[in-house]
């Protein structure tokens, strides 16, 4: 089986490697990382992604993740790429659904059965 990638953006340092760790233990997969809009689309461009996890409030500038969230599905490019909020807020992931994204998880739930399987569907791996 190929492996897949996945694009984490607006994490910081350290949940990145935590969310990266987990990526990779649980599945064949190549993490990207990107900070802002900017560098995010332009990493879409250049690289085929199977599943995009946008922090809810970006490290760099505490900017809201559900921007680039719209501006990824309001892209014809872009828009079927599976995209979850990284959020322990359940009303977060509510909007974020309702916005066009798979219902995600928040960092405390990394270990996880559940949030194994929401990852295992979203890169398509039944």
């Amino acid at each position: 089986m190929s492996s897949k990638t996945v694009l984490s953006i607006g994490q910081c340092r350290p949940d990145n490697a935590a969310i990266t760790h987990f990526l990779t233990s649980n599945f064949d997969v190549e993490v990207l990382a990107t900070d802002l809009a900017e560098d995010s689309l332009t990493a879409l461009q250049t690289n085929s992604v199977d599943l995009i996890l946008i922090n809810r409030k970006l490290d760099t500038d505490y900017s809201d993740g559900m921007e680039i969230m719209k501006l990824i599905k309001s892209n014809p490019q872009t828009e079927q790429i599976p995209v979850m909020l990284i959020s322990n807020f359940p009303e977060s992931q509510e909007q974020a659904v309702e916005a066009g994204a798979t219902y995600g998880f928040g960092k405390t739930e990394l270990s996880s059965p559940k949030t194994v399987e929401r990852v295992k569907d979203a890169l398509g791996l039944h």
